[in-house]
């Protein structure tokens, strides 16, 4: 049987940089957080959640949604790590691995996805990252089971980096083309338009 794989969409962020509501800016004539809810559509996974803060109603207003479930996270001011521990145990006891995507990439590949996905199968590694050869960049991440209480032990806005800093054991790194930035600030957003093919 084939492991069931679902994504957590994380667009809870308060995006102090951003001035706006950041996964909502458009580019290319898409929201941000479309781009990457795509990109989980194009992969094919079992099934995905975006958690949402403290702009959800603004959001569920202007995204295209397929199937994907939203729950909000109640103190997005938090941090990353809260959203990434609601997302987590809002989904089904039959997932086996989560598929954290970062709602302000928009160039999410659903190439990379399914390598990610690949690549776990074949390893008793619990956490997959990809090694992007413009950057090094480590997202999506795929998260086995088995890493998600540890997930759980993340505090503030940093996501994933610590634990998979502090836990070399438990990750396997994929080689991946390309990039997948960070939009941030209106300047990254510039800068990205014209490379999602539209």
């Amino acid at each position: 049987m084939t492991d069931r794989i679902a994504a957590v969409v994380l667009a809870a962020g308060r995006a102090t940089r951003f001035g706006d509501v950041k996964v909502l800016a458009p580019l290319d004539g898409r929201p941000l957080l479309q781009h990457v809810l795509d990109a989980a559509a194009a992969a094919a996974l079992d099934e995905v959640v975006v958690v949402l803060g403290d702009e959800a109603d603004e959001v569920e207003a202007a995204i295209r949604w397929r199937s994907e479930r939203r729950v909000r996270n109640p103190a997005p001011a938090s941090g990353l790590s809260s959203s990434l521990w609601i997302g987590l145990q809002a989904l089904p006891p039959d997932v086996d691995a989560a598929l954290i995507l970062l709602g302000d990439q928009p160039l999410v590949r659903a190439d990379v996805i399914r390598q990610l996905i690949v690549a776990g199968a074949g390893t008793e590694r619990s956490i997959v990252v990809p090694r992007y050869a413009v950057s090094g960049s480590m997202n999506p991440v795929l998260l086995r089971r088995a890493a998600w209480n540890l997930a759980g032990g993340l505090t503030g806005d940093r996501g994933m980096g610590p634990l998979i800093g502090a836990h070399p054991e438990l990750v396997l790194d994929v080689a991946v083309d390309g990039d997948n930035p960070d939009v941030d600030t209106p300047a990254d957003l510039a800068a990205l338009s014209g490379r999602t093919g539209g």
